[in-house]
């Protein structure tokens, strides 16, 4: 635990009919925190999102913000703002209106009003655009002007509902650097849902992995990718070989009937495991100077990269290389033993789903 929790999610139940989406949930968010809620569609996300925000009330649990109980606070009495995937600008009022709406509701001064409104324009760099319409606007633009329109409440936390889905991938790329310099300028928390692994990669200080309503792993983005706790978060977060295994002792593994160096200990002797290893891990060498052989059966070019199968030991390997095997040729295949990673198999098919307390 740290001294700087701002929210902490206390045993969060939430079913619809007989569907349970959050089954004993619990979580804290820091102060300052870029966290986002990674998975996919109907692991939970979402609802945590509204329920944090006060739109959803969850059957049972706690939503505790500053040390105090919020669960049954309406919405507009949090210190908090959402900005949702589609933006609900109101078309028929001006960017200045549509950013001052809630301050006139708070009935606000004129002036305190266009301060805010300039100083959130600016913010977003959008400046100049106080007498436009919504509907003249792109979906960067119209976007960056919901943002607008939440931090001027100068919200404690803000909420953002999958607020990239609706824009192409270039502007989305350029809205997630926006994202973080914001959060780093306003110095406020940043709650944020997605099912996009790279957005959550490239901008979170703390991923939450979400499925079935369970929390799957908690961690910064280096950890999750590098150490994913179980088959399912190694799978959702990039792509990777995920292969059975037999850990014959400490720093040993047998993958596919051939043994592997690695560098974990304490699974035990003999012990069948999971075993993840990325496809940018793994070096494709000379037929006798890899580990085992494999045959090269199919080959993309990915920009970056290439994207090769490669089949060895009854398996198609995945392999992202810079270096080009043809299809059809033998080669090698070679890992660090620093680049396996060891996972205990789940012990029924249900344990996949287990909910981590942070």
């Amino acid at each position: 635990m740290t001294d700087n929790k701002l929210i902490d999610l206390v045993n969060i139940t939430k079913s619809y009919g007989d569907n349970i989406v959050l089954d004993e949930l619990n979580l804290y968010i820091r102060e300052n925190e870029f966290l986002t809620l990674l998975g996919p569609s109907g692991c939970g996300k979402t609802t945590t999102l509204r329920i944090i925000g006060g739109f959803e009330n969850p059957d049972q649990g706690q939503v505790i913000f500053e040390g105090k109980d919020i669960t049954k606070m309406a919405p507009n009495e949090r210190q908090l703002n959402t900005v949702f995937q589609k933006y609900a600008l109101f078309n028929h009022l001006s960017i200045a209106e549509n950013i001052a709406f809630g301050l006139k509701i708070k009935k606000k001064s004129k002036v305190y009003i266009d301060d805010k409104i300039k100083y959130a324009l600016k913010l977003v760099n959008l400046d100049g655009f106080e007498n436009r319409m919504p509907d003249s606007l792109s979906g960067g633009q119209q976007q960056r002007i919901a943002i607008a329109r939440a931090i001027v409440n100068e919200p404690k936390v803000l909420l953002l509902d999958e607020p990239l889905g609706a824009l192409d991938l270039k502007l989305r790329q350029d809205m997630q650097y926006e994202l973080i310099r914001l959060k780093n300028e306003l110095g406020i928390t940043f709650i944020y849902v997605t099912h996009d692994q790279e957005e959550a990669l490239t901008m979170s200080d703390t991923i939450v992995v979400m499925n079935q309503g369970y929390i799957q792993q908690i961690g910064t983005p280096e950890d999750i990718y590098n150490e994913p706790q179980n088959a399912f978060v190694a799978d959702f977060i990039g792509e990777s070989n995920i292969l059975p295994s037999i850990m014959i002792e400490d720093k040993l593994v047998n993958i596919l009937g051939t043994n592997f160096a690695c560098v974990d200990t304490g699974f035990g002797r003999n012990k069948p495991v999971d075993v993840v290893i990325r496809p940018e891990d793994i070096d494709l060498v000379k037929p006798d100077e890899g580990t085992i052989k494999g045959v090269v059966t199919s080959l993309l070019f990915k920009g970056v990269h290439y994207e090769m199968e490669v089949s060895a030991h009854g398996h198609d390997w995945l392999v992202h290389s810079t270096d080009l095997a043809a299809v059809g040729s033998e080669v090698g295949i070679l890992v660090d033993p620093f680049d396996i990673q060891i996972m205990n198999k789940p012990e029924s098919e249900d344990e996949e789903a287990v909910e981590l307390e942070m």
